[in-house]
This record gives structure tokens, sequence and C-alpha cells, in this order.
């Protein structure tokens, strides 16, 4: 069973250790990470601080015996937040959600997001689990928080760029296909340690990899796919609600910009809607905001 260590040293400490796990030295482009290793499975991680004194912390399954290299009263940390029970993973993973899919006049994006073992008890914390389960009102309160304390990579594709893509033969799942192996492949590049990759599933595996036909695009491999994904993975779910917010900012945005409520989804309420808009803004103006191989565009 894995363990995780905690200790503060002084910045000459720091830098000590730094020096003494050269030779098992990993990249990392954390922010506030000052080094990495991997010492016989024990990641060690240096943490950045203002403060006078600095953290690392040992993960891994002798890691307080490693710890105890460096402070002999050091002790495994016990978490005392209660992880939700269908999660299946603890350990650091990256995983990748989206949203916008079915929406006619909102935009898609997919977000791949990162989590430690040190994350789950904040993500417990803030209540992100599935955002499918959460109101708009919850998600706009948790979205800022989520996306200043964890890492996450996002990406946006607006509908009149859906529109160009659909138009040279991609289509909705060749998109998303290669939207989640971009994001993901920006965190992994950050993270390259990460062995835990999920994705909620939308595709079977084979037709995944089938669309990702570019030879100039990185692939993403050993990738756990499951349907409700956010609801086994906490990367998942994080990825699912700072996704979700991001999709309301853009809605906000998109509103605030015509004067105009946009409702979510392909109903009739929503082709009437636009409608409306067609007859206020002209339909090249449509064509930016809509996708264009709904039914709803058709009709109008």
């Amino acid at each position: 069973m894995n363990q995780t260590v905690s200790i503060k040293v002084t910045v000459e400490k720091m830098k000590e250790m730094e020096k003494f796990y050269s030779e098992f030295l990993v990249p990392n482009n954390g922010e506030y990470v000052a080094f990495q290793a991997n010492v016989n499975g024990v990641v060690v991680t240096g943490w950045l601080s203002k403060k006078e004194m600095q953290k690392v912390t040992f993960v891994g399954f002798n890691a307080l015996e490693e710890a105890r290299i460096w402070d002999d009263k050091a002790e495994v940390i016990e978490t005392k937040a209660k992880p939700k029970e269908e999660w299946l993973c603890f350990d650091s993973q990256i995983g990748s959600d989206e949203v916008g899919v079915g929406d006619f006049l909102a935009p898609m994006i997919v977000v791949a997001a990162y989590v430690n073992e040190f994350d789950i008890k904040e993500l417990i914390a803030l209540g992100i689990h599935d955002s499918k389960k959460l109101t708009d009102e919850q998600i706009m309160e948790i979205g800022p928080k989520a996306v200043k304390k964890f890492k996450f990579s996002k990406l946006t594709i607006p509908n009149w760029k859906y529109n160009e893509m659909y138009s040279k033969g991609e289509n909705l799942n060749s998109l998303k296909a290669k939207m989640h192996n971009r994001a993901l492949l920006n965190m992994h590049k950050e993270y390259p340690d990460v062995v835990n990759i999920f994705v909620d599933q939308f595709v079977q595996e084979s037709t995944y990899y089938k669309y990702l036909n570019d030879e100039n695009e990185e692939q993403v491999k050993g990738i756990l796919f499951r349907t409700k994904g956010e609801s086994y993975f906490p990367c998942v779910a994080l990825a699912s609600v700072i996704a979700r917010y991001a999709f309301l900012m853009e809605m906000k945005a998109q509103e605030e910009k015509y004067g105009m409520k946009f409702p979510l989804g392909s109903s009739a309420k929503v082709t009437e809607v636009a409608k409306k808009f067609v007859n206020k803004f002209g339909k090249e103006e449509l064509d930016k905001i809509a996708k264009k191989n709904f039914a709803n565009y058709k009709e109008i």
C-alpha cells in the first residue's frame, strides 16, 4: 500500500536533497515544484514556498523509510477525508472530459486535469464530483477555486471552427478524440511519470485511435476508457467540473455580446431562439455560433 509522508526543510536542505537525488531526477515543469525524483518507486517532490520552511513529500510503498533519511520523526499522513466510495484510483492521475457536444448554440470544450494523492482531500472538501450532478450555481462557486488550485489543460472549439472542420470530413467523435488527445498530451508532457490516464469513454478504444490520423501529432497511449468516468476517477471528475465552468463562462460572454439568453441542448425551444437570432443578426452571424450539422439548422 502506498504511503504518503511530508516533511519541512530549510531552503539549504532542499538544495542538498536535490543534489542527493540528482541521478533520480525526472522532468517536471510544475509551477511550485523545485525538483522531483523517482527513487526505487518512491516519488520525492520538493515544493517551493515563499515561507521560510519548504515542504518535501514522499509517496510510495517505502515512503516513510525514505523520508526518515532526512527526518527521523517523519510519519505517514493519515487522511481524515473519506474518499467517494465509487472512486477507483487515488494515485497520481490524468483524466479528461468534455462538454457542449449536444448543444446547438454553444461551443465544445475538452479539459484534461491532473490529480495527485494530496488533492483527494481538497477535491472532497470542494464537493467535486460529476458536474452533471451539480447545479450551475454550484459549478460557478466551485469552478473559480478549482482553476486556481489544480493543473489542467483546456481546449475550446468555437462553432465556426467546428463547422469548418466538419466540412473537411471530420465528425463529432473524431473532433472529440483529437481534442482529448491534445489536452491529455499537454498534461502528460508536464507530468511524464503519470501512468494512470483515464478518459470518459464516448467511442470504442480502437475507434478512438483510428480518429487520431495525424502523423505529426503524438498519441497518448495506455488510456483506460470508461463510460461515466467522472464517477470513478477523481481526475475525470475534476476535468468535468472545470469544463462545465469554462462552458458556462463562454455562454455568459456570448449572451453579453448579443444581449440574448441562449438555451442549451437542441430542443424546439432552442430552434425558436435561433430563429429570433437570425431575424436580429442574420444567417452569417448564426453560422458563427451554431453547429450547422444539427437538424435545428436545417429547420431554420
